[in-house]
């Protein structure tokens, strides 16, 4: 069901206390307050409210003609007028309550409505309250899950150490790598030149007489030209000798083709 035929449906609520509907309308109302939390929320004050009005009003004894004439035109037949004789001044004051229930309900409904309203969007707000966060503790627990694999990488027994000096491309450039075979590889880098747009850094593994290794190791730098990133390491990778950070093509290359940035052998 679209809003604007719930809607629809929630305007026909006051007619349908007072008994104003017809017969498929009442019949389409009844079926979405069966399934429609706030609107039968909303017939239940309403019936109330109605009930209440009919006993507030106080009875008044209208003059005998216009008296009269009335019952002449709703009746139509003596048995209005024995009903009048029976009942006395009961049928005047349903028709004062009835006006009176109008205006009321005509009043409380929009003012129900308002409220209704009100409530939606601090719900509404709620929801955005609480997303954010759940948002927020998910970032959190991602920090601390980074933080945790980088302590394990710091505190492996099999940890190796290699410190990299910036060359003519970022002299004053610097990084420390900390590799373990079975936790992964773990570079922080400062000092380094924001790369052009379209450029990465990659690091490299050197062994040996084997070519450079780079197992998609890209990374860029915050303002400050630093960074603490940690890479996954293959459990075939060489024992390194040396590493090397380059400036690439965005996204890596299998092999290293720029100016070398940083420089070091393991210690």
């Amino acid at each position: 069901m679209t809003s604007t035929e719930h809607d629809e449906l929630r305007d026909q609520i006051g007619p349908y206390v007072l008994g104003a509907l017809t017969s498929p309308e009442r019949v389409r109302l009844e079926a979405h307050v069966a399934t429609c939390p706030a609107c039968a929320a909303e017939v239940r004050v309403l019936r109330t409210t109605a009930d209440a009005l009919a006993w507030s009003v106080q009875a008044q004894e209208p003059p005998a003609d216009i008296r009269q004439r009335l019952l002449k035109s709703v009746a139509g037949s003596s048995a209005l007028h024995r009903s009048e004789q029976r009942y006395g001044r009961l049928p005047w004051l349903a028709v004062a309550a009835s006006v009176v229930m109008a205006a009321g309900l005509g009043l409380y409904s929009l003012q129900l409505r308002q409220r209704v309203l009100a409530l939606e969007q601090q719900l509404r707000d709620a929801f955005v309250l609480v997303e954010e966060g759940e948002r927020r503790t998910a970032q959190a627990r991602l920090v601390a899950a980074n933080a945790e694999r980088e302590l394990a990488v710091l505190a492996a027994p099999d940890v190796a150490h290699v410190d990299l000096k910036g060359q003519a491309s970022a002299p004053q450039a610097s990084a420390r790598a900390l590799w373990s075979r079975s936790r992964g590889l773990l570079l922080a880098v400062s000092n380094l030149p924001a790369p052009p747009a379209g450029r990465t850094y990659q690091l490299w593994v050197l062994s040996g007489r084997a070519a450079p290794i780079s197992n998609g190791w890209v990374f860029k730098t915050d303002a400050t030209g630093g960074t603490t990133t940690l890479f996954t390491t293959p459990a075939t990778l060489p024992v390194p000798t040396a590493m090397a950070v380059t400036i690439e093509p965005e996204g890596g290359t299998s092999a290293p083709t720029g100016a070398m940035y940083l420089v070091g052998s393991l210690n």
